[in-house]
């Protein structure tokens, strides 16, 4: 894979990177298992997407509300990441996943993007659409940054 370079970044000096999406996807395997791909992240967006496998299906078929809700955390999680000097420590606190429809096939594609921060809060919000661009979710979350890092309440 290759560098991921930060959407919107007509001021950053040509091959600069906000982080890497290898070493990204190194320290987070889980996602990586998953198949979600990193379509853009810059300026607290990210647009992510995860297809539709079988090993991701519950037992009618369906896409597993689980595979849905990692792909719209991790796409709010690096809206953030996006914001936040490297290495800064933060984690999800909350969150709330509404589905709106099934998921049988195709590509899931999470847009997420977060307001903040307050204090060491920041409220992230992803819409999920299928292959055809009908929301089949809504995800709703709060995210902590670790005490220490310049962001006290």
């Amino acid at each position: 894979m290759s560098k991921l370079l930060v959407a919107g970044d007509a001021e950053r000096k040509a091959g600069e990177v906000q982080f890497e999406m290898d070493g990204w996807l190194d320290t987070a395997p889980f996602e990586q298992h998953l198949g979600i791909t990193i379509e853009q992240v810059g300026e607290g967006r990210a647009v992510l997407s995860l297809p539709f496998t079988v090993k991701l299906a519950q037992g009618l078929g369906l896409m597993h509300g689980g595979a849905l809700a990692s792909l719209a955390d991790t796409a709010v999680a690096l809206a953030i990441k996006s914001l936040l000097p490297e290495g800064t420590h933060f984690a999800t606190t909350q969150l709330e996943l509404t589905f709106l429809a099934p998921v049988t096939e195709g590509r899931v594609t999470a847009t997420a993007r977060v307001r903040g921060p307050q204090g060491r809060t920041f409220h992230g919000e992803a819409t999920l659409t299928d292959g055809q661009g009908s929301k089949v979710a809504s995800f709703c979350s709060v995210f902590r940054v670790a005490r220490g890092q310049g962001f006290e309440d």
